[in-house]
């Protein structure tokens, strides 16, 4: 049975993207769980967007976030980036801010940064602070708690090592946190990535999470893996063999 979805999207499409689509799809089995490497060739075979589609990872996990201890957050440092530009804004002082600005940062101060963003200034997609200016950036929860924009020293954006920070955010950290339903939802790179570079991103977002499996959780951990593009549907990962796969590499 044809996928109602696709075939609005598809009449949509130039006639020429839209056989070429469905010749893809013809070869793609919504069912079928795939290889890492494989379900990124056919991820990428599936997406004819005009624009460089982004590419997700959603990985569901054996895990009850209500309880803190199963609590999985963390940042993790993709060996290839994820294709976007990020600007970041770092709280500090002195020779911090000196440190920030020198390794990159596009917006660096203390209480005159807090006047600005209290203004309206939002030029920014990660922030990062030194530990003494909490008390500060705390004035800013309301602005930045629900944009997911608050420093947490639990994803090393709270850390007096500012140059490293700025450093790791431009080059592609991503930070992450398993939401009500247990799934942990991740950016890896861009469609036009070389496939290898992509498989190498969600293999290091995969390996992240396993090595993150909280002491109390039990039963099956990694239950789904699912790529997907940002107009193309989810392919599925065979998530037993990357698991076996990264306890073996560790």
């Amino acid at each position: 049975m044809s996928d109602p979805g696709v075939e609005r999207r598809n009449s949509n499409m130039p006639k020429k993207i839209a056989k070429k689509r469905a010749e893809a799809l013809a070869n793609y089995e919504r069912q079928k769980f795939y290889p890492v490497g494989e379900a990124v060739s056919v991820l990428q075979k599936l997406a004819f967007a005009k624009f460089d589609e982004s590419v997700d990872i959603a990985v569901r996990l054996g895990v009850n976030p209500k309880h803190a201890d199963q609590m999985v957050r963390g940042a993790v440092v993709l060996p290839h980036g994820t294709g976007k530009s990020v600007r970041v804004a770092v709280f500090a002082k002195g020779d911090k801010e000196k440190e920030a600005r020198e390794a990159g940062a596009d917006f660096a101060g203390a209480d005159e940064l807090v006047a600005q963003i209290q203004g309206g200034m939002l030029d920014f997609d990660r922030v990062i602070a030194t530990p003494d200016m909490m008390g500060s950036v705390g004035k800013l929860g309301r602005v930045l708690g629900p944009r997911g924009l608050m420093p947490n020293p639990k994803v090393g954006s709270v850390t007096m090592d500012v140059a490293r920070a700025v450093t790791e955010a431009k080059a592609g950290k991503v930070e992450y946190r398993v939401d009500k339903a247990g799934v942990v939802h991740a950016r890896i790179g861009q469609k036009s990535f070389d496939a290898k570079k992509l498989e190498d991103n969600a293999r290091a977002m995969i390996q992240e999470l396993v090595a993150k499996k909280p002491a109390t959780a039990k039963g099956v951990y990694l239950k789904s893996v699912t790529l997907s593009s940002t107009m193309g549907p989810g392919v599925r990962i065979d998530a037993s063999s990357v698991a076996a796969a990264t306890e073996e590499e560790s």
